[in-house]
């Protein structure tokens, strides 16, 4: 019993090297030009240790988009309606300056194009936490009258990860945090009632800058 649950200790904990070994190539050479040799020279692993695991790059790339769900499992959505989504975009933003699993889930999923079958799933998980977001805030009153939660939260996502993007190619991403505060400046008034708007901090609120401080490096 006791071997035995070793194993499966030393198992897990192999997995989440070549998880972690993978996101850090594919954030830095992107899915195609990656290889499971780089791969495997990072994780300091042997072939059959990693291929026990993952039998092709393409099972294991679908493997560290996967983890991006712990992520979203723990943001913070306390803060009252539309600061909310004002919030998750900036924590969203601050994990992909020091998170390698984030950072890659948004190459990969920008790069889907490079999958013999592409996971569209993380989309629809971006679309669908910005849809619930926004509903919080139009609960609260905070939206226009009118507004399509569902064109809004496609917009939102997109506008998002265009930011992200041209940060990343022009700056990267040190500027990412400047241009997530401007791009909300911008896009506030067309969706948060006017008086809503001034009470609306669109760098982040005091929640997210507080937690961001208390997390443990990764």
């Amino acid at each position: 019993m006791g071997r035995s649950m070793a194993r499966q200790e030393r198992a897990v904990r192999t997995r989440q090297e070549v998880l972690r070994a993978a996101a850090e190539v594919f954030d830095r050479r992107g899915f195609a030009a990656a290889t499971m040799s780089e791969i495997l020279s990072v994780a300091g692993l042997t072939k059959g240790a990693v291929y026990f695991h993952f039998a092709s790059k393409e099972e294991l790339a679908h493997a560290v988009i996967a983890e991006q769900s712990t992520w979203a499992e723990q943001v913070d959505w306390s803060a009252p309606g539309f600061q909310a989504v004002i919030d998750v975009s900036v924590a969203y933003a601050r994990a992909l300056l020091d998170d390698p699993f984030i950072r890659a889930t948004v190459r990969l999923v920008i790069e889907h194009g490079a999958f013999e079958a592409p996971d569209v799933e993380p989309w629809r998980v971006f679309i669908d936490m910005a849809r619930q977001l926004l509903q919080r805030a139009e609960e609260a009153g905070d939206l226009l009258p009118g507004l399509d939660l569902d064109q809004a939260a496609a917009v939102v996502t997109a506008s998002f990860t265009g930011i992200q993007l041209t940060s990343q190619v022009l700056a990267g991403r040190a500027d990412l945090l400047e241009r997530i505060t401007a791009w909300w400046k911008l896009l506030l008034p067309g969706l948060v009632t006017p008086e809503r708007l001034l009470t609306l901090d669109p760098g982040g609120s005091s929640r997210v800058a507080a937690r961001t401080a208390a997390r443990p490096a990764s």
